[in-house]
């Protein structure tokens, strides 16, 4: 195990260097104009994959190539099988007058290695693969076999996944999915997530006029589509922070005691959490603090909205048309269909007769929740503890990572997360970063679960 463990602190440098290279490519999937470069991110993964010493192969889609990456087998041996999951597409950099250095043009500054994807997820995954470099490159025999499964469509919601997984089910048999695409509290509180909340999009139009019309000529004789869905999202959450849609909570399973307690145990406090954010004030649903309510309640949010003139000056219309980007976070045990109903009917039962409502659904998830007194949780955690140098705590992420769903359903597998990305590292947002200390962690935590997950019977 030393060789390893000296192997990565010895290509520290290396590593970052082959790291920025990774995070040139501009591997947004939400933009048609960048397919070439997921195919070519996805062949220069693939290929850097190869030189490590894995068995590589590069598989079509109807939309981008996944990469699968095997560790060599040696016959005869029987090993226990885990399958890393990572994403090598990012989310769109816009608006790029918010960075300080161009998204694709990697920057270290102290700590931090700036880049669109460094932390979601280029950064995450290739710690796995640097430990895993390790022991080939050192001669040491991994303990486990390794498939990498990286793919190109996380962030539009992994269509052409699922399809992928049924048709490779004997190839991806395994004990356990390992993911890195999500957080933890603080260097000093190196973490396992045991639940992550689902999700569910959608797009909202309303219609009214078959033109923009002149606002001092037709306004007041024609209803507003803007103002008109204005109202209608206005009546989406109360002042109290509740989603007001009717039947919203019936599933949601309640937090229990010692789950708060362990959430409580959690760093930060709500002083705290306010000046990361940025807020004069915090919000939400009475009754929770602001850790319960971002990992382990509900929400309704506005992620976009547009309608009529958005230029210089003014231009005095009543818009043709207003448009609304939701989504919906949902935790245990709440069915992502039945959100989609209730949400479609409430809003069907706000939209005003003046105005067409059409409503296009988005990409969906449930939420997931595990056992964090497994076996292979327990031994994730013993990783992390020698990792970081410090006792690893349990926790909720509020964000969602749909694909866990299809890894249970479809190979009947259960995930463990273990995320290196701090709360700060602005994932899907400007000046996106990922802090160095963690990849090093990260590295080495890799380097030692494997260990730990062999001796799991």
């Amino acid at each position: 195990m030393q060789p390893v463990l000296d192997y990565l602190a010895a290509n520290e440098t290396r590593f970052l260097s082959e790291l920025c290279d990774y995070l040139r490519f501009p591997s947004v999937s939400a933009q048609p104009k960048h397919k070439p470069d997921l195919e070519k991110c996805a062949a220069w993964i693939a290929n850097h994959a190869r030189a490590i010493g894995l068995e590589v192969e590069v598989c079509p889609t109807k939309g981008n190539p996944i990469v699968l990456a095997r560790t060599p087998r040696r016959v005869g041996a029987r090993k226990p099988h885990y399958v890393v999951y990572g994403h090598y597409d990012v989310q769109p950099p816009e608006p790029l007058e918010l960075w300080k250095s161009p998204p694709f043009e990697p920057r270290i500054d102290g700590c931090n290695l700036f880049a669109r994807g460094s932390c979601d997820n280029k950064g995450q995954h290739f710690a796995h693969l640097k430990a895993v470099e390790a022991y080939l490159k050192t001669g040491t025999e991994l303990p486990c076999d390794l498939t990498f499964l990286i793919e190109g469509e996380e962030e539009i919601g992994c269509e052409n996944l699922a399809p992928f997984l049924r048709a490779r089910k004997k190839d991806l048999r395994c004990e356990a999915f390992v993911i890195s695409d999500n957080g933890l509290p603080s260097k000093r509180h190196p973490a396992l997530t045991y639940a992550l909340r689902g999700i569910f999009a959608v797009e909202i139009r309303l219609d009214g006029p078959n033109r923009d019309l002149h606002s001092g000529l037709f306004g007041g004789a024609v209803d507003n589509p803007a103002m008109a869905l204005a109202q209608m999202l206005a009546k989406l959450r109360d002042k109290n922070g509740r989603v007001a849609i009717p039947g919203f909570y019936d599933d949601v399973a309640s937090l229990s005691k010692y789950e708060r307690e362990m959430l409580a145990k959690l760093p930060g406090n709500e002083a705290s959490f306010r000046k990361l954010v940025g807020v004069p004030e915090l919000f939400g649903e009475k009754g929770f603090t602001s850790l319960e309510r971002r990992t382990a309640r509900p929400t309704c949010e506005i992620n976009g909205l547009t309608s009529g003139y958005q230029g210089e000056g003014s231009k005095t219309i009543v818009p043709a048309w207003a448009r609304a980007k939701l989504t919906f976070r949902l935790v245990p045990d709440m069915d992502p269909q039945k959100v989609q109903r209730l949400v479609v009917e409430h809003l069907k039962s706000l939209c005003p007769p003046s105005c067409k409502l059409t409503v296009e659904a988005g990409h969906a998830g449930e939420p997931y929740l595990v056992q964090p007194d497994s076996p292979r949780a327990q031994a994730a955690l013993r990783a992390l503890r020698e990792a970081f140098g410090c006792e690893p705590v349990l926790m909720r992420e509020g964000g969602s990572i749909p694909i866990v769903n299809d890894f249970k359903r479809i190979l009947g597998v259960e995930t463990l997360l273990l995320g290196l990305s701090l709360p700060d590292d602005n994932a899907h947002s400007p000046n996106e970063k990922f802090d160095l200390d963690c990849f090093r962690a990260g590295t080495r935590m890799s380097a030692l679960l494997w260990r730990e997950l062999a001796q799991v019977k």
